[in-house]
């Protein structure tokens, strides 16, 4: 299969999405598609020489809908609208969201019903392939009309307005014009409001979150086994039988991947006839809370993938004769996904911090505070209290955007998704659940060192010793956040669900079973 991707032709993925934005992948323009979208060009011209009144070509915008332009006007109306609309406020969203804002506007418009100039569309190609990447602030969207303030931004070095990110460096689009050697687009019919009317703020983000969540919840079910391990906890609620009269799909994929791991453990055989008849349920009832993050993480990458191939745009322009002002602008489908799943990820981290609190407790034959001189020092106490401030700021930002909306545009966009505010929260809250997980693994790595000579599972004692090359085991306090950063950096790298994955292949485990396909980040 080419390495190329091919847009407006091959059908767009997270992955590939994410490799285009890092360079991994060349996206292109096929001649077929080139002409598909110059012919979507030429039904606006017509439209404009036949004086036909269609919404945003010779109309006003919003509750100006019903003000018409004057052909003469129609191309001075598209740089107003970019320039009035630049209003976004707050810090810059990171250079590989607005990246992808690219990406994902390439492929919607060149699926031809947008009506914009090839020539423009091939500019866009250019910021991308150059690494000239627009300046966009990260407020402003309430995510229906499209991410019109975001999506703005994003366009006004076309213009040779606004400012990039250039080679590491912040400059006015202006420069980076000049040093190229180019002039700026010169906008037609149509062009300003099919570059800013589409839901690719939002879309932006969830591709991202969809990453990076996946990579979580590997995370999760590997930090938890390791922690199960570390308090002498048992596999047997990870039964397959037990799950198979509870059939939720992802439930049944965590309880084996965690059986897979503890399979053929010291520890876990150490303690197989002991008096303890039950596990708390940060340990017992893992599948059942992980497995629902894992079931609203795939209702989040399904939604992902149709918006990712999806045309946002309005008016859609199907021929000359023939256009519809809809709502395919609407954020909505994708707003309440990345609700749902910023409260999955939250889960993660909840279950999580109450993991690495028992581990401290004193139970189970670890000592307090996971220390073996607590009192002159104090261990492991505080970390904890980092995961408690970050799971309650987590709670803090479950509260749904989209079950809010303020009527905008005097009244005409009197619904609207803010699913702009609902894709920054779920990133906020997958960044938070990372470092929790850092900290439930640097009690979990511990915890087993307590065990010793015991051995766990090969997968386990993979993961354990990847942790100790880059933390060592703690006899007496010293300045714990630099082992919090230092895990946190192979937490969210997803280096160490790479070890687990590489010692899987070694020992000839499949940690997903039967069950992966369903669950698979493609």
């Amino acid at each position: 299969m080419s390495r190329n991707f091919h847009y407006g032709k091959d059908r767009l993925t997270v992955a590939a999405a994410l490799d285009i934005a890092n360079g991994r992948r060349h996206g292109e323009l096929l001649p077929g598609v080139m002409e598909r979208v110059r012919a979507s060009h030429g039904h606006v011209q017509a439209i404009v020489q036949a004086h036909t009144t269609v919404y945003g070509i010779n109309t006003g915008f919003g509750p100006l809908c019903d003000t018409k332009i004057s052909e003469e006007d129609t191309r001075a109306l598209q740089y107003n609208i970019l320039q009035s609309h630049s209003v976004g406020v707050g810090n810059p969203i990171p250079e590989e969201v607005a990246r992808l804002m690219l990406i994902t506007k390439v492929q919607a418009l060149a699926q031809g019903y947008s009506g914009v100039n090839p020539a423009t569309l091939e500019r866009i190609l250019l910021h991308i392939e150059k690494g000239a990447t627009p300046l966009v602030p990260e407020k402003g969207s309430v995510g229906a009309s499209g991410d019109l303030a975001p999506l703005s931004h994003l366009f006004l070095p076309l213009i040779g307005l606004g400012e990039v990110w250039y080679r590491g460096e912040r400059m006015p689009a202006a420069q980076w014009l000049q040093q190229e050697g180019l002039q700026p687009v010169a906008l037609g019919p149509k062009e300003g409001l099919a570059l800013i009317n589409g839901t690719q703020f939002i879309l932006s983000f969830a591709v991202k979150a969809v990453s990076k969540l996946y990579n979580a919840l590997e995370t999760a079910d590997i930090v938890g086994a390791m922690s199960l391990e570390g308090l002498m906890g048992t596999a047997k609620p990870f039964d397959p039988r037990l799950h198979e009269i509870r059939p939720f799909p992802g439930n049944r994929l965590v309880a084996h991947r965690l059986d897979a791991l503890l399979r053929n453990s010291e520890i876990m055989a150490s303690h197989v006839n002991c008096d303890r008849v039950q596990d708390p349920y940060s340990l017992r009832c893992m599948p059942q809370v992980h497995g629902a993050s894992r079931t609203a993480w795939r209702h989040l990458a399904e939604l992902t993938a149709i918006e990712l191939n999806a045309v946002t745009d309005n008016p859609i322009i199907f021929s000359a004769e023939d256009t519809i002002s809809g709502g395919n602008f609407h954020g909505q489908p994708l707003a309440l996904p990345l609700d749902y799943a910023t409260v999955a990820a939250a889960e993660l981290g909840n279950i999580s911090d109450r993991r690495s609190y028992m581990m401290i407790e004193g139970r189970y034959g670890l000592p307090k505070l996971l220390i073996e001189d607590a009192g002159l020092n104090s261990g492991f106490m505080i970390p904890q209290y980092t995961t408690a401030a970050l799971v309650t700021e987590n709670k803090t930002l479950c509260f749904p955007a989209s079950a809010d909306s303020v009527p905008t545009s005097l009244g005409q966009e009197d619904h609207v998704s803010m699913g702009s505010i609902s894709g920054r929260k779920l990133l906020q809250v997958i960044g938070n659940l990372e470092y929790i997980l850092a900290i439930e693994l640097l009690y979990a790595a511990q915890a087993i060192d307590f065990r010793r000579p015991l051995r766990s599972a090969p997968v386990i004692e993979a993961c354990h010793q990847y942790t100790r090359s880059k933390v060592s085991f703690a006899k007496k306090d010293r300045v714990f956040a630099e082992d919090i950063a230092a895990l946190h950096r192979i937490v969210a790298d997803g280096s160490l669900v790479q070890a687990a994955n590489d010692s899987a292949h070694i020992h000839q485990l499949n940690l997903n079973g039967p069950y992966e396909e369903d669950f698979q980040l493609s």
